[in-house]
Order: C-alpha cells, then structure tokens, then sequence
C-alpha cells in the first residue's frame, strides 16, 4: 500500500491515553499473539479517531494489529505513539509494521533489565530486609516506588515516541520506505539471534573411537556444532515456522507436539 499525506488528528492527551492504556497490555497475553490483543486496545481509542470516516479501513488497520506481538510492557508506549503517529499522519501499513517489529526486540531487552532484573531486585532487597527487621509498613513504599519509577518511564517513552514518530514523518516522510526496510532488516536480525539463543537442541549420541590404544568419547552435538554452530536449532525454527504457514496449525497444537516430542526423544536417548 503506497502512504498518503493526511493531516493529522490526534492530540498530545490521545498520545497520554495510549500510554496509560499500555497497562492492560497483558491482560490478554495467550500463545496466539502473546501482547497481539493487549496492543490493539491501547490504541483502540485512537484508531478509531484516526479512521473514523473510514470504518472498512478501521476494521482493517485494527484487524491488522491483532498479530503476534511481545515486548516488555515498560518501554512498550514508545512503540504504540510512533505507530500511532506513522498511521495518523497516513503511513503506509507494510512501513508501520516494520517499524514497529524493528523495535520489539531491542525494547524488550532494555525493559527487561531495567525492570525485571533492575528496580524489582533492588526495591526487594531493600523493603525485604525492613520488613524482615520488623517494619510492617515496608512493603507499601516498595509499591509506591516500583509503580512511581514505572510509571514515569512510560510517560517518557511514550513522549519519545510521539516526539520520534512526528519529527521523522515531518522532516522524513519521502524516505520512510527506505527507514522500514532498514528496521524491517534490523528487527529480523534481532529475532533470528534471539530465537537460535533461546531455543535449545542437544543430541545425546555419543561414539567411541580407539586412536593409538586410547579410546576417546565423541560427542555428535559438538561435532555439528564445529560444522555449523545452532544447526539442530535453526532447523526446528523452520519447521515450526513451516508448520504455521504451510500447514496452518495453531500455537496450541505446535507446543504440544513440541513438549511430547521432547519428552519422548529424551527417553530413548536421542536429545539430553
């Protein structure tokens, strides 16, 4: 879809209502879409402001923002008011997308460690030990101060974001192809490290070998990780990702099979 020059309609308080919308961002976390749900009611309000003479576009655009999607829900505002400016200034949709995807990734990683293993670790320790010293009233100050700091970096990620997603349409809007190629490019990079990071495939096959009277154990894992590092991995990515697109089967039906392969590839021996 080519990107068509409109003038805007949100306000800076639409911006400000999206971003204190991204608290129920999980409330509808499932396999399916992950945040896909969550995401679309924090903008709800606003889409339907952007394309309300347009319901056909509404439906589609909303529709559209049901597909997968997870980050962390701290820096999450950033992602939703460039995405909000990118579709209210008339942004194509395949540019948003990218955008937007570019962004899930690293964001995740800096919500994650400012938050979960950050401020939580640190407020616990600190309001932990008073209450363990005998100071009932330690863990309303740990909520206060946990929620007061969160707080405050969604409202400045999501007046980043708004100040981003305007600045680079206003000044930029003739090269947004080229930008969601790059952050299209960006995005896949980030998810395809991730995924051969965090999914894991071990072989247990092991073979013996007598070299000069001494036997030595080879391990077959180590040998194909010489060959090619993340190969069992990388080929179940794409089996999953076969499974989804080719044959269509839903998240439920890929995680059981999963978890029964796995089981029973350990009992016979084959993965440890």
């Amino acid at each position: 879809m080519e990107s068509k020059t409109k003038t805007p309609v949100l306000t800076k308080r639409d911006y400000l209502n999206a971003t204190l919308r991204s608290y129920v961002l999980q409330n509808a976390q499932n396999y399916g879409n992950m945040q896909g749900t969550g995401m679309l009611n924090t903008i709800w309000p606003q889409l339907h402001k952007i394309y309300s003479n347009d319901e056909n576009e509404f439906r589609r655009v909303a529709t559209s923002n049901l597909e997968f999607y997870n980050t962390n829900p701290q820096p999450y505002p950033f992602v939703s008011s460039i995405a909000l400016a990118m579709y209210d200034s008339g942004q194509s949709e395949e540019d948003t997308r990218a955008i937007k995807f570019a962004l899930m990734g690293p964001l995740a990683g800096i919500g994650d460690a400012l938050s979960q293993f950050g401020l939580a670790p640190l407020f616990s320790s600190i309001f932990g030990s008073l209450a363990l010293s005998g100071m009932v009233w330690a863990p309303i100050p740990f909520f206060l101060c946990l929620f007061g700091i969160t707080l405050g970096v969604r409202l400045l990620m999501g007046y980043l974001g708004w100040k981003v997603g305007t600045s680079i349409i206003d000044t930029l809007s003739d090269r947004m192809a080229a930008i969601a190629d790059i952050a299209s490019t960006l995005g896949l990079t980030v998810i395809a490290g991730l995924s051969v990071s965090f999914v894991k495939v071990n072989l247990a096959w092991q073979y013996s070998q007598t070299i000069k009277g001494k036997t030595k154990t080879v391990s077959v894992q180590s040998v194909l990780d010489q060959i090619m590092p993340y190969l069992l991995p990388i080929a179940l990515i794409y089996f999953v990702y076969w499974l989804i697109t080719k044959k269509h089967w839903t998240i439920y039906k890929i995680v059981i099979l999963l978890f029964v392969a796995g089981v029973v590839l350990s009992v016979l021996g084959v993965l440890k």
